[in-house]
């Protein structure tokens, strides 16, 4: 007697789960990695890092246990499919130099942004998908905006934690060897890479790091978890950016759930961005409502709050990792937007691929001078 389709797939789940357990267990020991060791903080507990509000997230992955965990990186995502979206890829200039300042989304969170001669790449993941192994797992709809070999040379990469959409080895070992980048990260992620022969500079949030005189990187908080496998739940440590340029600042809040949007409080404290990398999605978890990501409403109250002068949406539409519609992000975000009173042209999403060129900061106006006094009483 033949399997029923139930049992089918149950078997062909059951089959791809133990290759991707098996996979995993190849890469790493299942031993507890002790990636950083240093003094407790109101984030690091002397062995895990943690949300000082107390929440760890309110869902999603994080709770759905190691069955469901396995399920999904065997590409059971109990999620309706989505199409997959025809990409127009581009090639991005060289440099960009001075103030001028260009952003191309790449795809999910993967951003390049281009100023002050300097190239700068957010969380690049050119996988196929997002997962331990490239046989099961997410898969990307929408390829890369920008091929892997047509990027500019890399000076700056910015990692925000060690999820598999967010840090992609192959990626790294590729602009490692072809750039020799900086590499800019979270506690503890620096010992990671390390593992794999890449080198890092990890800070803690509220550090700032040096990349060059007249720019420097500031280590954000973020509400967010971090884990790599099955045996190194938030033993590294999350993290948002705030890139200190001389044109006018970039901030990129990471992967970031709303938290008590302590996070956003402390990116407004400092000057305005002149651009705000924000996630929109996922926002409609199968599972328990997650409390790890913000959704398009909420991105747009953090907007508010932070008033930069302009913002890009990215983690949408292209690892479908929740159940909303392929486009229903950036559809939720102008709705969003517009209920504000805020110019959507301040807060958009592109394509991948497409640049776009973000205006200058207005400058401070000069104080006129006292106008001078003749012995005439006139005016000089």
């Amino acid at each position: 007697m033949s399997p029923t389709p139930s049992r089918k797939r149950f078997l062909v789940t059951a089959l791809s789960a133990g290759l991707l357990v098996l996979a995993g267990c190849a890469e790493r020991m299942m031993t507890q990695p002790a990636y950083y060791s240093g003094p407790r903080s109101d984030h690091f507990d002397g062995k895990h890092f943690f949300n000082p509000e107390g929440e760890s997230g309110s869902g999603g992955a994080q709770k759905d246990g190691i069955v469901r965990f396995l399920e999904i990186g065997a590409g059971d995502t109990k999620h309706v499919p989505w199409p997959r979206i025809p990409v127009h890829q581009t090639v991005p200039p060289r440099r960009v130099e001075g103030d001028a300042m260009r952003v191309t989304w790449i795809g999910h969170a993967s951003t390049l942004v281009q100023t002050d001669g300097l190239n700068i790449l957010f969380d690049p993941v050119w996988a196929d998908r997002s997962s331990p192994v490239q046989f099961a797992g997410p898969e990307r709809v929408r390829a890369p905006g920008v091929k892997l070999e047509d990027l500019p040379p890399i000076d700056l990469i910015l990692i925000s934690h060690d999820h598999y959409d967010h840090l992609d080895l192959d990626t790294l070992r590729y602009l490692a060897k072809r750039d020799h980048p900086r590499i800019v990260t979270g506690l503890g992620n620096d010992r990671l890479l390390a593992g794999y022969g890449l080198s890092a500079t990890a800070g803690d949030w509220g550090q700032i790091i040096p990349v060059r005189p007249g720019v420097s990187v500031r280590v954000m908080r973020a509400h967010h978890w971090s884990a790599r496998w099955l045996n190194d739940k938030d033993s590294t440590l999350w993290a948002g950016f705030r890139v200190m340029l001389p044109g006018g600042d970039v901030y990129y809040s990471g992967d970031t759930g709303p938290g008590d949007m302590a996070w956003a409080r402390e990116a407004a404290a400092g000057p305005r961005p002149r651009l705000a990398l924000l996630p929109i999605a996922p926002y409609k978890i199968a599972s328990t409502p997650t409390g790890n990501h913000i959704d398009p409403d909420q991105a747009v109250a953090a907007f508010a709050m932070m008033n930069p002068a302009f913002a890009l949406g990215v983690h949408w539409g292209t690892f479908q990792l929740g159940d909303e519609p392929i486009d229903g992000a950036p559809e939720r975000l102008r709705a969003a937007l517009i209920a504000r009173g805020i110019d959507p042209a301040r807060f958009r999403t592109t394509e991948p691929g497409q640049g776009w060129e973000i205006p200058s900061l207005p400058r401070p106006l000069t104080a006129r001078p006292p106008s001078r006094k003749t012995s005439t009483g006139q005016a000089a």
